[in-house]
């Protein structure tokens, strides 16, 4: 019997993925989705638009991952804090200077922040809109990939441009911009000046910003909607993200069959993979890797499909980690192996809201757990590691020594069995790694 799972309750727990990568506070899309509703309702868009409109709000920072490690690389920055102060910035001369000399380079040499400096403030405008436009088209495109319609990918796609056609990456203006992303963008500001300093301060950048970033007559929509107590009260309410979801417009709530769930999770597998260049690929890898390892031990198609979808998405929680500590050429030290560590349990926490993805959340949590107890995050042992985690965490590590890393260049296919055998039923299972050789001896990709 074919799995079907409400789509939006697996948008809105991914969602979640998506803010940490913004730097932005948990349930930061859903805020903004129930705000974007409130003004969209106001304009009076009809039902089919409003539910266009719901996924874009949950799914508006799909590309974000795209630029963390270009961020990081021309600002000498980390990316996640960088991106979450820039939010407060209104785009004005004076603020973005200031911006730029307090986040640039803080944790290099002198010599090699005033080169960075010197070449921001040069092309910065350039700079600005390829990483804006990578962001953009990057997550109109999985979106497509993930079924939703034409208007959701504009509307993502047009998210960063300004109504008075001073935004990127196309310089768009008026209503050439999508209403979507209209919303869009004046919904994330709302949200992060709430936050941050109250109703007040919010109202008042959205008036400073109205003509500018801003349509006028969405500006006044939410400012009717603001007009209501409840509005801001239910921004603060524990069960928010039930309150949105049961604010998903239709007569009838939209489900994922099996199909639907595998593109899903082929969609996030692309932004999880995005976040650094030295994990392009890594997540559809272990998924191939992982399938080739059950299907030599006669796994059922139905645990092959689940166990696939896991693969796809253990890492997910990489997405709150900063390249800062993913890209890093040397061994990580003190905090930074800390963050790094942490990634697990983000995965499962994430991946734990999806009611039915209680097996794939254990997998995305447990995948560096050892036999010996010497892995993390909870120092797991022998029969305590579930074997479709043994699975998975065989075939990650398999990836991470066949592929670059910043630290060291992609190892040959023998040498990394080698390792792996070298750690044989202390760190990973036999069975496991035995599997995996023959698949890819039987696939005439290593010698027999």
């Amino acid at each position: 019997m074919a799995t079907e799972i409400r789509l939006a309750e697996i948008i809105e727990a991914l969602s979640h993925a998506l803010d940490m990568t913004e730097g932005q506070p948990a349930g930061h899309s859903i805020r903004c989705c129930h705000i974007g509703m409130a003004i969209g309702r106001q304009l009076g868009l009809s039902e089919r638009a409003l539910h266009d409109l719901y996924f874009t709000l949950l799914l508006k920072d799909l590309g974000c991952s795209s630029n963390a490690a270009r961020i990081c690389e021309l600002y000498l920055a980390d990316d996640l804090k960088f991106k979450r102060d820039f939010k407060l910035v209104d785009g004005s001369f004076p603020q973005v200077l200031r911006f730029v000399l307090a986040h640039t380079g803080m944790r290099v040499g002198l010599a090699e922040r005033f080169r960075g400096l010197v070449n921001i403030l040069k092309n910065g405008s350039e700079i600005a809109t390829t990483l804006i436009q990578t962001r953009c088209e990057r997550g109109a495109d999985i979106a497509r990939q993930m079924r939703f319609s034409e208007p959701v990918a504009q509307g993502i796609l047009d998210l960063d441009e300004h109504f008075d056609g001073g935004g990127k990456p196309l310089g768009k203006a008026g209503n050439d911009i999508h209403i979507f992303a209209r919303i869009a963008l004046m919904a994330q500001v709302i949200d992060i000046y709430f936050l941050d300093s109250g109703p007040e301060a919010a109202v008042a950048e959205v008036l400073k910003r109205s003509g500018g970033w801003f349509d006028p007559a969405v500006v006044d929509a939410f400012l009717r909607s603001a007009s209501e107590a409840r509005f801001w009260t239910d921004l603060v309410r524990p069960d928010i993200e039930r309150l949105v979801l049961d604010a998903e417009p239709g007569r009838e709530a939209v489900y994922a069959d099996d199909d639907y769930l595998d593109d899903i999770a082929a969609g996030f597998a692309r932004v999880i993979d995005a976040k650094s260049p030295f994990t392009a690929g890594h997540s559809e890898r272990v998924a191939l890797f992982s399938d080739m390892i059950a299907e030599q031990l006669d796994m059922q198609p139905a645990q092959r499909r689940q166990l696939k979808r896991a693969a796809l998405l253990h890492d997910i929680g990489k997405l709150g980690v900063s390249n800062a500590v993913l890209d890093k050429p040397g061994r990580l030290k003190g905090d930074e192996w800390e963050q790094m560590k942490r990634h697990a349990e983000y995965s499962q926490a994430i991946l734990s809201r999806i009611h039915a993805f209680a097996d794939v959340a254990k997998i995305g949590g447990s995948h560096h757990e050892k036999l010996d107890g010497t892995g993390y995050p909870r120092g797991l042992r022998g029969d305590e590691i579930a074997f479709d985690v043994r699975i998975v965490a065989t075939a990650d590590v398999f990836d991470a020594l066949t592929a670059d890393r910043p630290y060291r260049a992609a190892l040959p296919v023998a040498k990394a069995f080698e390792i792996l055998w070298e750690t044989a039923g202390r760190h990973h299972d036999a069975s496991c790694i035995n599997a995996l050789e023959r698949a890819l001896t039987s696939s005439e990709l290593i010698a027999a």
